[in-house]
């Protein structure tokens, strides 16, 4: 990198975000990442990784509100610079039947994990687009492209984010700034590594042709290309990280 270059990773405090911050740290890039407002354990967090040699900024953020993702990239930008590279990785889930389901909960993931989307990129692309270079990297997921049992508001948040992707990446291709996507399968994530063994033997891993869960660093090695210069040709893709789970 010619510069230091400034990567915003939200939800970069646990699960796949951590692994994402770490390897773009690590890296070379100064670093910040958005922790929910509720999250009471963010500074012993930052404390901890500090000794381990780990620079970061964290900064509340609720990534289904557009103010408060307005004041968190403000904040960046004022004790980092601008962001360079924004991966919007902080998603939830409410997994139920469709008959099952209410507005609540519908609302509450398409608010996080593809308002999102709108909230956090509104921030930083005007100015990616003004400098000449900028990447804005989306993390969907493998369930947005072939559906889920008893996620209707996850899979279609999910499929939502690539069309997101496309969108933007035709205006502003030729400014320098490429969007793209990707979507995760089963990753060794604490959450999934908290499936009951038996369920993971019998109902998930038999999916997976490679026979293994995902490592959360290869899909942060895969964020990390995508970040970088010689992934300037690639713009308005969806890449599958899912060990063949789910081909296209």
């Amino acid at each position: 990198m010619s510069k230091q270059r400034v990567v915003l990773v939200t939800g970069g405090m646990g699960g796949l975000g951590e692994s994402i911050s770490k390897k773009m740290e690590q890296a070379g890039y100064r670093l910040a990442v958005t922790y929910s407002p509720g999250n009471t354990k963010h500074a012993e967090w930052v404390a901890e990784n500090k000794r381990e040699g780990f620079d970061v900024l964290a900064v509340a953020c609720d990534v289904s509100d557009y103010d408060s993702c307005a004041k968190a990239v403000a904040e960046v930008q004022a004790k980092l610079g601008p962001v360079d590279v924004l991966v919007n990785n902080a998603g939830i889930t409410r997994d139920m039947t469709f008959k099952k389901m209410d507005k609540v909960n519908w609302s509450a993931v398409m608010n996080t994990n593809l308002d999102s989307m709108f909230n956090m990129s509104k921030q930083v692309v005007d100015g990616m687009v003004e400098r000449g270079w900028g990447r804005v990297i989306n993390v969907s997921s493998v369930n947005g492209s072939k559906g889920a049992f008893g996620q209707t508001n996850y899979s279609a948040a999910k499929a939502g984010v690539h069309g997101f992707t496309k969108a933007l990446a035709l205006e502003v291709a030729k400014k320098g700034v490429t969007v793209n996507t990707i979507s995760p399968g089963y990753i060794g994530t604490k959450m999934v590594t908290a499936i009951p063994k038996e369920v993971l033997d019998t109902k998930i891993l038999p999916q997976i042709p490679v026979g293994r869960l995902g490592k959360p660093e290869e899909v942060a090695g895969l964020i990390l290309y995508l970040a970088s210069d010689e992934a300037a040709f690639v713009t308005g893709a969806n890449i599958a990280i899912n060990g063949g789970q789910h081909m296209q």
